[in-house]
């Protein structure tokens, strides 16, 4: 008589944690360290791999960003304190390759890059996960505030439990190849509290670590200065004109500027407050106009990724939620393809300050799935 399988263990593996090689992604701070230290607790086969994105030194005395070198030391210590192996890889010419030269390029072209999702698309689960297959792993574990489900047709990505850490804007370019082989433990977490409760209960010395905030590249959000840095002479001056025209003001450079911005314009003392609603490197020009203005109702969207059951031509039109800024709730939307990676996205109620180089991503108007998203970008 066959004896039975053994049971499904926590990451979804019918065998013991012992016999089950995670690769756990470490930041260094407190979310990807309670991954890590909880997995191997549970007697998982735990390798804790950091990524070295850029200059080491610069790092060392730069708070408030991941994969720095302070943060490749706490994720070091924690790997030491739990009894696990730890690698760094040196990833600094295929992150300025992915992810820095592209983020300047798009500043340039007048759109707004978040370069924090071409790092988990081109970099963390890209080449880290290849690096994780090359390891024998069965799985790879990351401290991303999202859940991954087992649906009817494979794995599926959800919202996390807790709103107010989700992070699926940032994870929509996820492939339903690589959702197969991750897994992401804090997402089921109703709030990050928990998470720094299990840091203490692991006595992890990255406990009481303050969250990163910035960009790991761009010192204290200053984005036009590393594009300064990057690309020399970026910083042109040129005229502020308005909608028909009509120069102004002078300006400091396009890259000093963002779609929707009303402060620091330097055009005072006008009856209508005017916003930036326009910007065109070529003709180094940023263009403003009244805050209606900023309003629209069809967002062009390339370089989609699809996670629906069905092909996503399949039907003429979709009715999804989306968002198109991180810090936006969905808001309902019409979603008609154009191929498989490209489409019209009309939003049922306009919203202002679409800009181009931000995400569009795709939700369930019914429920915690994402259906994936693509790039906005000016169209034709």
């Amino acid at each position: 008589m066959p004896l039975d399988p053994h049971p499904v263990n926590s990451l979804g593996f019918a065998k013991p944690p012992s016999e089950t090689r995670v690769v756990v992604a470490m930041s260094g701070g407190v979310d990807s360290s309670v991954v890590a230290a909880e997995l191997a607790e549970q007697g998982y086969d735990v390798i804790g791999v950091t990524l070295q994105l850029y200059d080491h030194g610069a790092a060392l005395a730069k708070k408030g960003a991941c994969c720095a070198g302070r943060d490749i030391h706490d994720a070091r210590r924690v790997a030491e304190e739990m009894g696990f192996p730890h690698y760094v890889l040196d990833y600094e010419n295929i992150f300025k390759d992915a992810v820095i030269d592209e983020f300047a390029e798009s500043y340039l072209a007048g759109a707004t890059p978040v370069p924090c999702i071409r790092c988990n698309e081109r970099v963390k689960f890209k080449d880290l996960l290849e690096t994780a297959r090359e390891l024998d792993a069965d799985c790879m574990a990351t401290g991303h505030y999202i859940q991954r489900m087992d649906g009817t047709n494979g794995a599926e990505l959800h919202c996390a439990a807790d709103s107010s850490r989700d992070q699926s804007y940032f994870l929509f370019s996820t492939t339903k190849e690589q959702l197969e082989f991750l897994r992401f433990p804090l997402g089921h977490l109703p709030s990050k509290d928990e998470t720094r409760k299990l840091a203490a209960r692991y006595g992890l010395p990255v406990a009481d670590k303050p969250d990163s905030q910035d960009i790991c590249f761009v010192p204290d959000g200053n984005y036009a200065s590393v594009i300064e840095k990057l690309r020399p002479g970026a910083a042109d001056p040129g005229d502020i004109v308005d909608m028909n025209g009509t120069i102004l003001g002078q300006h400091r450079g396009v890259i000093h500027y963002t779609i929707g911005q009303r402060r620091g314009l330097g055009i005072g003392g006008l009856d209508t407050p005017l916003y930036v609603v326009k910007l065109d490197p070529e003709s180094r020009q940023v263009v403003v106009g009244p805050k209606e203005a900023l309003s629209r109702r069809i967002v062009p969207v390339r370089e989609i990724n699809w996670l629906g059951d069905e092909p996503f031509t399949s039907r003429p039109e979709w009715h999804l939620s989306v968002k198109i800024r991180s810090t936006r709730p969905p808001r309902e939307a019409v979603i008609r393809p154009i191929s498989d990676t490209e489409a019209e996205v009309e939003l049922i109620v306009a919203e202002e300050g679409v800009s181009p180089g931000q995400a569009c991503v795709f939700y369930d108007p019914e429920g915690s799935r994402i259906f994936g998203g693509g790039w906005i970008w000016r169209g034709n």
